[in-house]
């Protein structure tokens, strides 16, 4: 009979999984198998982060397994909904068609009771904006909001949004560079006006680039 893997032994496969980037194509399946409740929450949580960086470099590869990925967004443990926001994000950074079934869910990550869940639906939300700002032109509202959170790291974090749709919709950040000023000026976390002020000068040169492509 065979011995059942421990969680270590498993966890140690998984890392070196992680460091042989050269046969993660072939692995795929291998590590979305690590996906089941007969798992323990490190072992999923450690598959779930490891599917979002093979998404991103092998998206298609990783398609089969996105729906069972999405699930997780709606799991008790904490743990597991953080890594599967981040794990989207990455996904949907290389290939946004592939998480648009799971944008609305996922969307509503950032009322999660969970501050971890809440800052890392802000980073996949930057990923996916770095190749697909479009999808969050309507939605700047929600993440002006946000930078109020009462999570420290969230509110650190969510002025990197409207940087990263700053430098590729400038247009879609004009209308809240006033309210950012504020935070630049007068949040009491220094990061906080650091990344505000970040946000301003990206939008403010990417229009002034878009003026002068316009008058040329």
């Amino acid at each position: 009979m065979v011995n059942k893997l421990t969680d270590k032994e498993i966890l140690d496969e998984l890392r070196t999984i992680t460091k042989n980037k050269a046969h993660w194509v072939t692995a795929i399946d291998d590590v979305a198998a690590k996906l089941g409740e007969q798992y323990s929450a490190d072992v999923q949580a450690k598959a779930l982060w490891l599917l979002g960086e093979m998404g991103l470099q092998y998206p298609l590869s990783v398609q089969l397994h996105i729906e069972q990925i999405a699930d997780y967004l709606k799991d008790g443990n904490p743990k597991l909904r953080e890594r599967s926001v981040n794990a989207l994000g990455r996904i949907g950074r290389t290939n946004k068609d592939l998480i648009l079934p799971y944008f609305d869910t996922m969307m509503n990550m950032r009322s999660d009771t969970a501050e971890a869940v809440r800052l890392a639906f802000v980073w996949a939300c930057e990923n996916i904006a770095t190749g697909a700002p479009e999808l969050f032109c309507d939605t700047l509202d929600l993440f002006y909001e946000l930078i109020s959170d009462k999570g420290e790291r969230v509110r650190i974090e969510v002025p990197e949004m409207f940087r990263v749709m700053g430098k590729r919709l400038p247009h879609s950040v004009e209308p809240y560079l006033e309210k950012l000023e504020w935070f630049a000026q007068h949040d009491p976390h220094p990061v906080v006006r650091i990344h505000s002020s970040g946000a301003i000068r990206i939008t403010k040169k990417a229009l002034e680039e878009s003026k002068h492509a316009a008058d040329e």
